[in-house]
């Protein structure tokens, strides 16, 4: 979890890799409407959220019912949303990646062909409710290069690659 550009995609793709796991990009559950809104520079509300929550919740359940692993990055700023995707599934941990804010500005504004524009991250910043220590979160700075950053993650995770034999590939 974290705002736009702080590297949740990079670090979950690479992440799901070490895991044998599933990578999906919370962003790919948004509905039209919501990308339209924030392509046009428009902030999402509560209301445009729940949808979507509940749809990569519903991801994370079905993932979990068939025996898979998963990693999912997802914005999640505020501790209502990960309500909604962990707090009913102990086997589900939170992993921050926290940032400074003018190093992720730097960053989304070299990154083509999102549909976030800068220009919100602001209100990004502004909605970030940062995990509380109850969350049992890994934060981890995205100042170090990603593979630096899963190592971390993994570190504080005390996950071994050794720990996660290989998932099956799906039949054709």
């Amino acid at each position: 979890m974290g705002v736009s550009g702080c590297g949740k995609t990079t670090v979950g793709i690479l992440l799901a890799n070490r895991f044998h796991a599933e990578f999906a990009d919370a962003d790919r559950f948004h509905p039209p409407a919501n990308v339209e809104k924030m392509r046009s520079g428009i902030a999402l509300t509560d209301d445009d959220r729940w949808p979507w929550l509940q749809a990569i919740a519903a991801h994370i359940d079905g993932t979990r019912a068939a025996g898979r692993r998963a990693v999912v990055a997802c914005s999640a700023l505020k501790r209502r949303y990960r309500d909604i995707l962990i707090d009913v599934r102990p086997d589900v941990r939170l992993v921050y990646l926290k940032g400074d804010q003018a190093l992720i500005a730097r960053r989304i504004a070299g990154r083509h062909g999102h549909f976030m524009p800068a220009s919100l991250l602001p209100s990004q910043f502004a909605a970030l409710e940062e995990p509380g220590a109850d969350e049992n979160p890994v934060t981890v700075s995205v100042e170090p290069p990603p593979d630096e950053i899963v190592a971390q993650i993994l570190a504080a995770l005390q996950i071994d690659d050794m720990d996660w034999p290989s998932v099956p590939a799906p039949s054709p």
